[in-house]
């Protein structure tokens, strides 16, 4: 069943300058590539997304970004956590190195969430992964170049919090943001529809278990060897040899209209097994894209669009890209 829709809220705030970024992440771009012009394509539309940040210029960024067991373990497992000193662990042949935090600020909204009563976990040294640092990389060209303040979301470790706790933490980070005399740009990576060789703790032999609860710092031949897996799986994703649930581009197209539409509270009603058995199980990842359209709609009207969307079996990915302005013009494009 597609998506329910709902009635647009209106928002009378005046806005500051933030720009919204909505991207799919994947840690087999360059590895297990689709046809060269599925790749130019998807080459162009980042481009775009790209320029599109340049002439913003933004003072800060706050992405929204999910872990993959490389920073977060279950050894302890919070459903949300804001870095301020964040490294990342070069996975997938992204970029090694610090992200530019500032940690006083990132300190400072730390705090604003808690006040806003939600529950949030401090990191003052997270390593974290492609899902984090693929986008930033993309969408900046560096880790460094923008004071970046990364906001983590459990996303593939299960339980996670409910879809209402991740509207409630974008709510309580746009008010934060809405005080601020900055531009900003909000980023959320991952998702959309996609099913990689992740594994569940539930069940899974001791070896993998281990790894599960306190597998940091892995040796670089078990990097190496957990590549060539996700490699493999890509190679034959989508086909009847693969046992991953597949893309589901009706799926992904009915959630991004939801964001669209301005229509992000209903993700209060998300169903979490539903979405696993109709999505794959990693697509929890649009978390941080839920987060991001509640932050954007918690500081007052925005425009949105669609720049990209195409299903890319190669890369394990319902492939999309939204983007949305905040404005305090009055326009039948308006969204709150």
């Amino acid at each position: 069943m597609p998506l329910a829709r709902a009635s647009k809220k209106q928002n009378s705030e005046e806005t500051m300058s933030v720009m919204l970024k909505c991207l799919s992440h994947t840690p087999l771009r360059g590895l297990n590539d689709p046809g060269a012009e599925v790749v130019a394509e998807v080459d162009a539309a980042l481009a775009k997304s790209r320029a599109d940040v340049e002439a913003f210029a933004p003072e800060l960024i706050v992405i929204f970004a999910p872990d993959h067991y490389n920073g977060l373990f279950y050894d302890l497992m919070p459903p949300f956590v804001i870095a301020t000193a964040a490294e990342s662990v070069a996975d997938y042949q992204t970029l090694p190195g610090p992200v530019r935090v500032p940690a006083e600020l990132a300190q400072d909204l730390a705090r604003h969430v808690l006040d806003s009563d939600v529950d949030v976990a401090i990191s003052h040294r997270l390593q974290v992964d492609h899902g984090c640092t693929q986008a930033l990389e993309e969408m900046t060209g560096s880790l460094t170049r923008y004071p970046t303040i990364p906001i983590i979301i459990n996303s593939v470790a299960p339980p996670f919090a409910p879809y209402r706790r991740v509207v409630k933490l974008g709510e309580a980070v746009g008010h934060f943001i809405a005080k601020l005399d900055r531009r900003v740009l909000i980023l959320g990576t991952g998702g959309l529809s996609h099913e990689p060789p992740v594994p569940l703790i539930s069940g899974a032999p001791e070896e993998i278990r281990d790894f599960l609860i306190a597998g940091r710092n892995p040796t670089p031949e078990a990097r190496a060897a957990r590549q060539a897996r996700t490699i493999a799986a890509g190679q034959i994703y989508g086909t009847p040899n693969s046992p991953l649930t597949p893309l589901n581009p009706e799926w992904d197209q009915d959630f991004m209209n939801l964001l669209l539409h301005g229509e992000v509270a209903l993700a209060d009603g998300f169903n979490i097994e539903e979405i696993s058995k109709r999505a794959g199980r990693s697509t929890h990842e649009i978390r941080t894209w839920v987060a991001a359209f509640a932050a954007m709609g918690a500081i007052g009207p925005y425009r949105a669009r669609q720049d990209y969307y195409r299903p890319i079996n190669e890369w394990i990915a319902g492939y999309g890209m939204l983007s949305a302005m905040s404005s305090t013009e009055t326009s039948k494009e308006l969204v709150a």
